[in-house]
């Protein structure tokens, strides 16, 4: 007898999962994979539900109810901190002590996972050359642009080598070679096996560099998976931008 083949433990694992504020469902009970070796784009309007998820996601909130996994560790109390040193999340607006510059931001980073001082050097060196910020390295963070913390905080993101990427609005304040880079970083990740999970608005990022997407509307996940499965799903079938639309459209769920 051939025994089925064991399914690969999803990078993160949503399963019905609901959160509240008063009255408000801001999730309503929505399950997602997210895979290793793929970029997945979450998508929705304001308030439909995004940044609640991302929080819960990576252990900043707890759902009311569902499960979550990362590498098939629960987001609980018990397994929360196996959980979360296998992701990395940089959020929408970059954090930095103003008074570190990227270098020692970098090595406190590294510091606090545990990594060794001389893989600390050699990875905080290489990802900020690739990211362009080695110039400005020991310069103090307060004196950065919106796009050179953006960067700074990505290469502390990765400093690590997590499995699961989480990052919200990655693209905002980098200037066209930054975006250029940041996407090739994204999808050489997902091609070694790591997995990115990607919040943005910028639908031509999301276009060109995932391999599905999922678009949450009202809380609820109103479509996932490649851009072709999608636009079977829509009217309109050519742009990400009119499938999105016709998926989202005002007072609809």
């Amino acid at each position: 007898m051939v025994l089925p083949a064991e399914q690969p433990v999803p990078a993160v694992r949503l399963e019905h999962v609901t959160k509240c504020y008063g009255r408000k469902r801001a999730v309503d009970d929505i399950s997602l994979d997210l895979r290793a070796g793929e970029v997945l784009a979450f998508l929705g309007p304001n308030g439909a539900g995004k940044t609640t998820t991302i929080k819960m996601i990576t252990g900043l909130l707890l759902p009311d109810t569902g499960r979550i996994t990362v590498c098939g560790h629960e987001l609980t109390a018990a397994d929360g901190r196996l959980a979360k040193a296998k992701l990395a999340y940089v959020p929408d607006q970059p954090f930095l002590y103003e008074k570190l510059s990227a270098r020692e931001f970098l090595r406190f980073v590294g510091a606090m996972y545990g990594l060794p001082p001389e893989v600390i050097e050699e990875r905080a060196g290489g990802l900020m050359t690739r990211l362009e910020v080695a110039e400005y390295a020991d310069q103090l963070a307060e004196g950065y642009s919106h796009g050179m913390k953006q960067r700074a905080v990505l290469a502390a993101a990765l400093l690590h080598d997590p499995e699961v990427l989480v990052v919200d609005e990655p693209m905002i304040g980098l200037d066209p070679r930054s975006v250029h880079t940041v996407k090739s970083l994204f999808r050489e990740r997902a091609d070694a096996g790591r997995a990115v999970f990607m919040s943005t608005h910028t639908l031509d990022v999301a276009e060109s560099i995932a391999d599905r997407i999922a678009i949450i509307h009202h809380g609820r996940i109103v479509a996932c998976g490649a851009l072709a499965e999608l636009r079977s799903k829509a009217a309109r079938e050519h742009r990400l931008e009119d499938i999105f639309l016709e998926l989202t459209r005002p007072g609809e769920a």
